[in-house]
């Protein structure tokens, strides 16, 4: 049970740094459970929040989204990045209108404007 959602908790999109930036967006939190429903099975959050220092050491955008608790990456064990990228564009209207990034191992989902890579 999450304490954000039925199925996501704050401390999953906390920054990977340890600085304790956890602001995230309560409508990408939103977007996501409807693609989690969507799904039926866990979807886990890789990187969620990142403060500038952070960013900076995975090699993030300057403006990423992830700076303002706006962009998460994720992936499934049930669908290819391909396939849950398609997903979240197909089904749920924040990601259809916002970015969306296909990587190996994960999908980059944000909440701004539309864009996709």
């Amino acid at each position: 049970m999450g304490d954000l959602t039925e199925n996501f908790s704050r401390f999953e999109f906390a920054c990977h740094c340890g600085c304790g930036f956890d602001d995230v967006s309560l409508g990408l939190v939103d977007a996501l459970q409807r693609l989690r429903d969507c799904v039926g099975r866990p979807v886990h959050v890789t990187s969620g929040c990142r403060c500038r220092n952070h960013n900076r050491n995975v090699g993030g955008a300057v403006n990423s989204y992830h700076l303002r608790g706006e962009a998460a990456d994720v992936s499934t064990k049930l669908l290819t990045p391909g396939e849950l990228a398609d997903l979240a564009e197909f089904t749920i209207p924040e990601f259809e209108n916002g970015g969306i990034g296909r990587y190996p191992g994960f999908v980059h989902l944000d909440v701004g404007p539309k864009r996709r890579w």
